[in-house]
């Protein structure tokens, strides 16, 4: 790597460990891997603190400066123009500085400042460790979308989930491994969990449907004993035609699938079910708000996913595809309504799943991650919105051995970058 490297292309390197750590998983374990695909646990080099990721990801870019980087200088400089040169936005001139129409209040032993938008979450801000230096390279959301979940601005590489599943396998041969929740599908669809590269079997499993989790699960019309013979006839056929085609991991991945789906049929059902869980665990999560009750549901199966072994869960908070898209996070108008709307939402949800994961013991173990695929600017779009911003911005960690009570680096006095 030449030493005159820029920051962010070295942050674009480091990312790329994201691979590096799962070929390293498998060096020692290259034979068992063949044999077991996703669906056995494997050990690296190293000790693991963070054993599963739960990736809150809100569609469109939060705003920074509005949730979770206060800048009083916003409020200074409101309505004028910025003292510096701004960065080109590619899409529209910047406008005026605006300041955020939210207060700001320390929090916690470490008093680290977040939006009276998230009072609930605010409560647990000693656990999180907050990232106001984060960049992107499209101001688009297809490419940022994709570099955010891929590493890349492109198609065809594989989605960090399924690089993590590739690495350290799964806990639960009766699950997917890689869990997609996304009530309404994002813009750019399957590429953003696809395994691209990698065998097919380390793609993420997308559930629309909390009601139908996974399509074609059941077989009515077939006894277990049945299906079982049936799915040892087709795993023989496909393995005569695996040996004419060896280099065809589809195969492989569709043989696993077939076992896979076998197997879900008692597991998926139980996992997926909300039912059991008691009044409290629902209150605490919002199940019983219509305002927070859908994404309350997607948190709290995050937290059964994970507890039953799924090593990845990724959850979109977004809205059902219109003519404006379904990035709810989005807010080139009506910023104030907007954000008012998103964080009542999901506020709740999210201190609900911290606060579970925590109880059970899980929270050291699991990784949780909350961010978009980048932020807002500072200026007005408009009279009452922010545009798109990949120059500065912020996400957050929780759980996983992250330093907690933490801010991990700064934007300027204006959050432009």
């Amino acid at each position: 790597m030449p030493m005159n490297i820029s920051r962010r292309r070295l942050l674009r390197e480091c990312g790329n460990g994201v691979g590096m750590l799962g070929l390293a998983g498998l060096v020692a374990q290259t034979a068992a891997a063949s044999q077991t695909g996703s669906a056995g646990a494997r050990t690296g080099h190293h000790r693991v603190r963070a054993k599963r990721l739960i990736f809150l990801f809100m569609a469109g870019g939060p705003s920074h400066v509005d949730l979770f980087d206060p800048k009083p200088k916003l409020t200074e400089y409101n309505g004028r123009p910025a003292p510096f040169r701004l960065p080109d936005l590619e899409r529209t001139p910047p406008g005026n500085v605006q300041r955020s129409p939210f207060g700001f209040k320390k929090y916690g032993e470490s008093g680290i400042e977040v939006s009276e938008l998230f009072p609930q979450v605010a409560r647990h801000v000693d656990d999180l460790c907050v990232i106001r230096s984060m960049v992107a390279d499209n101001i688009n959301h297809n490419g940022a979308c994709l570099q955010m979940n891929t590493g890349e601005q492109t198609f065809s590489r594989p989605s960090m989930g399924s690089w993590l599943l590739y690495g350290l396998g799964t806990e639960n041969q009766n699950l997917p491994g890689y869990v997609v929740v996304a009530p309404n599908q994002p813009a750019q669809g399957a590429p953003l969990w696809d395994a691209s590269f990698l065998p097919a079997s380390y793609q993420g499993t997308c559930v629309t449907d909390l009601a139908r989790p996974i399509a074609n699960l059941k077989n009515g019309s077939s006894s277990p004993d049945v299906q079982r013979r049936g799915l040892d006839l087709i795993g023989t056929l496909n393995r005569f035609h695996r040996e004419a085609s060896p280099n065809r991991d589809e195969l492989d991945a569709r043989i696993a699938s077939f076992e896979l789906a076998f197997r879900m049929q008692t597991a998926a059902p139980e996992a997926f079910d909300l039912r059991d869980e008691s009044k409290a665990t629902r209150q605490l999560y919002g199940i019983d708000d219509a305002v927070t009750e859908t994404f309350g549901e997607q948190c709290l199966l995050a937290r059964r996913l994970v507890e039953r072994g799924v090593r990845v869960v990724q959850l979109y908070h977004n809205r059902s595809s219109t003519a404006s898209g379904c990035q709810i996070w989005d807010q080139h108008r009506d910023l104030k309504e907007g954000l008012i709307g998103n964080c009542a939402a999901s506020d709740r949800p999210i201190a609900g799943l911290l606060t579970d994961l925590k109880c059970r013991g899980l929270l050291d173990e699991t990784l949780v991650v909350w961010g978009g695929e980048f932020g807002r600017t500072p200026t007005a779009e408009g009279t009452n919105g922010r545009e798109r911003h990949p120059f500065g911005f912020t996400m957050w960690m929780a759980g996983g051995g992250v330093r907690r009570g933490y801010v991990h680096g700064a934007t300027d006095e204006l959050g432009f970058a």
